[in-house]
């Protein structure tokens, strides 16, 4: 019956997001930024990225700062592979705000 977590399918391909949304590659995150072209799009999407269509979103992701997405954004299509491999190198996990909130609050009191 529990099994475990299921592995997910990947998404079926959709339009370029909106500026300031977030797409996804396993456990990277980068953010949608002017100038993300519709064939940068099709690029990542081959490549797995897809925008998350679930909610409430409870996975940890690892953020690609935006100054490699500029990067990736400015860089040429043969070069685009080298800098998102640094990107993802490059990428940080952030604390949630559920883990911020446990942070400051120390350990618990009995």
């Amino acid at each position: 019956m529990f099994l475990g977590p299921k592995a997910r399918q990947l998404g079926k391909r959709t339009n370029r997001p909106p500026l300031g949304a977030a797409i996804v590659c396993n456990d990277v995150r980068m953010t949608v930024q002017a100038g993300m072209s519709d064939e940068l799009w099709i690029w990542l999407m081959e490549r797995g990225w897809r925008a998350p269509n679930f909610s409430p979103d409870r996975r940890q992701y690892r953020d690609i700062p935006s100054t490699w997405v500029n990067t990736l954004i400015d860089a040429l299509p043969e070069e685009r592979e080298a800098v998102l491999t640094q990107a993802c190198a490059q990428a940080v996990r952030r604390p949630t705000l559920r883990n911020a909130r446990t942070a400051r609050a120390g350990p618990k009191r009995r």
